[in-house]
Order: structure tokens, then sequence, then C-alpha cells
């Protein structure tokens, strides 16, 4: 019985893997995939690489980390005529910019996104989460705060969050803030006093932006200036910095997954989008394997299977109900995530379309100012 049970299982892995051929012979079997790095990129091998690879055994992925220079690396190789990436993890001001300058391919989002598993059309399930016609949403999460609980002085509150960056006075100790404009810039404005929804008015202006510079100058000599996403986690782990921003998924990986004693600041956090952009120019069978695993890695299943490795929300509504318990650590993950209500006092909703209107320009000031 087990002889025939061996040949059965052999017979049918052999159907499979004949049938598995056929569909994907118009596909590459090689697919070059940018994303961040550290403990976010792992959460997406899991719940996305690996299972796709199970489906499809004969493709082999490559993983980039140049997730934080995407954009300006895509349109250099666009330039060139030379696109070597087939998907890119991108937040939405990044996609915005990239369907704009036609880097990005434009995507009919029923028809290349699974449905809900009850039927619901794409569209629907992810709802205003589709915020470029060439962006397929992933997450939600949060650009926030990490700071060292065995360095809060005696007697003194920790921090709470984004303002306590400010206070060298109270809470003394190297910072990390990431090497972009976005974020800092509105961090530094709301914390000189500015009303949230006078932020972005105030950003249009010389005044406003001299304001923010002025505010940042006050720690500039006490920051170490972070570019990829892993780098404050380990600058906590490593007690180099008493406190920095990163994105939620990472501080929750050291806290709960090193056992390191850092602590999360939730006040004034960033909220922010992930997805995917596929470049345009593609060949056929780059293009074609590209919308395969987008489609694959885009389901219910998968992003509520990513919430298993990370503390990023599913961008499907159809993919929150089945958020459970971490894969290893076997903690709920509901009280983790950044929407969670007592993580959620006081938020900062990431205006993507301004971003995408003045990046370069704030870009250029940003980089200026730091090199005075």
């Amino acid at each position: 019985m087990r002889c025939i049970a061996s040949i059965i299982i052999t017979i049918s892995a052999f159907v499979l893997s004949l049938s598995t051929t056929h569909a994907d012979g118009h596909m590459s079997n090689t697919l070059t995939v940018v994303s961040w790095g550290g403990a976010y990129q792992k959460s997406q091998v899991n719940a996305y690489q690996l299972p796709y690879q199970t489906l499809n055994p004969s493709v082999e992925f490559v993983w980039d980390e140049s997730g934080a220079e995407a954009f300006a690396k895509l349109r250099a190789m666009s330039e060139v005529n030379n696109v070597t990436w087939d998907l890119v993890d991108a937040v939405p001001a990044e996609a915005i910019r990239a369907c704009d300058e036609g880097l990005a391919i434009e995507l009919d989002h029923d028809a290349v996104l699974a449905p809900a598993p009850d039927g619901t059309p794409a569209t629907e399930d992810f709802g205003d989460m589709i915020v470029s016609d060439c962006f397929a949403p992933q997450i939600v999460y949060s650009t926030t705060f990490g700071y060292r609980t065995d360095r809060v002085p005696e007697g003194v509150d920790p921090p709470s969050g984004a303002c306590d960056v400010f206070d060298l006075e109270t809470y003394p100790g190297k910072r990390a803030l990431e090497k972009r404009p976005i974020a800092n810039m509105e961090w530094a404005l709301l914390c000189s006093g500015v009303a949230y929804e006078d932020v972005y008015d105030q950003l249009e202006t010389e005044e406003g932006r001299a304001r923010a510079f002025a505010k940042l100058d006050t720690i500039k000599d006490q920051t170490i200036w972070w570019s990829a996403g892993a780098d404050t986690p380990q600058l906590l782990a490593d007690g180099e910095i008493f406190m920095g921003s990163t994105y939620n998924g990472r501080l929750f990986s050291v806290i709960e997954e090193q056992k390191q004693p850092v602590e999360i600041a939730w006040d004034w956090q960033m909220f922010d989008l992930d997805g995917w952009i596929i470049p345009a120019g593609l060949p056929e069978d780059r293009l074609a394997r590209a919308k395969d695993f987008m489609r694959f890695a885009t389901d219910t299943q998968r992003l509520a299977d990513q919430a298993k490795y990370i503390s990023y929300g599913p961008a499907r509504k159809s993919s929150a109900p089945l958020v459970s318990t971490h894969a290893t650590l076997g903690i709920e993950m509901a009280p983790h995530m950044p929407t969670n209500p007592e993580n959620a006092e006081n938020t900062f909703l990431y205006n993507y379309v301004w971003w995408a209107d003045y990046r370069d320009e704030l870009d250029q000031l940003f980089q200026a100012w730091l090199a005075q």
C-alpha cells in the first residue's frame, strides 16, 4: 500500500509539474524584486515568496534592498533603457511620481489583482488604499520612534512621541532620523507649535521651511542619519542612540523577537501605505511573471499571513479578520498594529499627493541643509 501511495504521489507531482510548466511557459523564471531589507523583507519572503515557490518551484527570486533609493534608480535605469527590476516595493508618493513620469505601468486593478474570497472586486476590497493607477497596496504601517528603556533618566517619564526627540535636556543622547525630508519636516513644524491642519500649508512657504530647519538644527549635531529601515533597530540594539525613528514593524522585531530593552513612543506616528509598482518597458515574459506574483502576493490570505511575521496591517478589508498570532512567538498581533486604538490617539496622516508634487524640491533643500 505504501508503494502504491508513493507511486500515486510521484505521478501527481509529475503531472502538476507538467501543468505548471505549461501554464508558466510564457513567464520568466527569474523575478527581481526591490524591497527594504530587514524584518520587513523577511516577512515578504515568508508570506509571499516561499508559498509562491511551492506552487512555482522553477522560479528564482533576486531581492534588491534599494527601497529607499528606488525612485531615483528606476528613473536612471529608464533613461538608459536598461530596467533590471521586475517589481518594486514603493510608498504611495513614489508610486504617484513613477506613474506620472511613465516609469511604472498603469494597472487594471480588478483584472490584475485577485478578488476577495467572497467575490468582492479588488477595488472594493482595497478601497481608498488604491491611491494611484500604478499602485497595488500591501500594508498599512507607520514611521514612529523607539527608545532605550534602560536609558530613560531616573524620575523622568518615558518619551511618548515624536516631539520628545527634540528634547535633549530631558532625554540626552544620540538620535536617529531618516536621511530625507519626509516625516522629519512635518514633525519639526508640529513640534515647533504649528497646528496639525496647517503643516503642509506652512511647508509650501519659505518661512515654514525655515522654521522646520531651525527646529531640526536643535538636534542636528546629535543625530545619526539613516537610509535603511534596519538601521535604527540596530543602533538601538547596540546602544548607540537613545531614540530613533523607523517603521513600527522594525521596532516590533527588536522588542518582541530580539528582546531588546526598547519601547515605542507612538504619539504623532506617521501613517503610510506600502505596495507594489511594476516598472514600465519590461519584456513580455518578465511582465507576465511580475503580474502573476503580484496577484498572488496581494490576495486576501497572503496579506493576512504577512501579519504573522511583522506588525503591519493588511491593506485589504477581507484580510483583517484573518490576522491572528505571530508565527513563532504565538502572541496576538492586533495590539501591536499602528491602527490599534491605544496606539493611535495622535496620528499624522501622510499627504501622498503633496509629497509627489514637492518631493524633488524638498529633497534638494534637505540635502543642502545636511551638507551645511
